[in-house]
């Protein structure tokens, strides 16, 4: 389980592919990760295969974990957001976030806003229900506050939507947010509390 909030940015070393499936080696700066540790990657959920006390890492990425995601498309040398598993001590200045992933939206535009910054994406029309004005979003394992929403026009047959955030100095310095150019994948996971409600609605019916 996981809050939204990026701790590091980590740099992949190598992506080493297997048989459908791929290792990520990830110089991720953090000395005493344990094997078989959950970490978010980008907002996925992977578990620590190897690592050592300079901060580097391995991490394996299944045939399923690369179809539904965003991971594919990463190379050596990028930059990736980092946040390890919360504890019961933890404070939640997010939200709850499994880092499961549930599709992959893309950024449309970036906009100057004042000292911020103003982002709008594209995500799959499935997703749509899940999301409303001022509630909680994931995006490439960020927690994020949706401050706008847009159909799909009437008739256009389209099966994505859009969705603006605003994005702070602090965010846009310490994530991989602020190197993203239109036309980039991002990981989305919407409320988890959404989707318990929408199936609890569904069975009482």
């Amino acid at each position: 389980m996981f809050s939204g909030i990026i701790e590091r940015l980590g740099h992949l070393a190598a992506v080493v592919p297997g048989q459908g499936d791929v290792r990520l080696d990830l110089r991720t700066g953090f000395p005493d990760l344990q094997l078989g540790e959950s970490v978010a990657v980008n907002g996925v959920c992977l578990t620590v295969t190897r690592s050592d006390a300079e901060g580097f890492a391995s991490f394996f990425a299944s045939t399923e974990t690369l179809s539904v995601t965003a991971l594919g498309r990463l190379q050596p040398g990028d930059r990736v957001n980092l946040e390890r598993a919360v504890t019961p001590s933890t404070r939640l200045s997010g939200h709850i976030v499994q880092g499961h992933v549930d599709g992959v939206g893309t950024l449309r535009s970036v906009e100057p806003a004042g000292d911020a910054w103003s982002l709008r994406f594209s995500l799959p029309a499935a997703l749509r229900r899940y999301c409303v004005l001022k509630g909680s979003i994931t995006l490439d394992g960020i927690s994020l506050t949706l401050n706008r929403l847009d159909e799909p026009a009437a008739g256009s047959g389209e099966d994505r939507f859009a969705i603006g955030v605003t994005i702070i100095p602090h965010t846009w310095e310490h994530t991989t947010l602020g190197g993203l150019q239109p036309g980039a994948p991002v990981n989305v996971e919407v409320d988890v509390m959404a989707k318990y409600v929408e199936q609890l609605l569904r069975a009482g019916s």
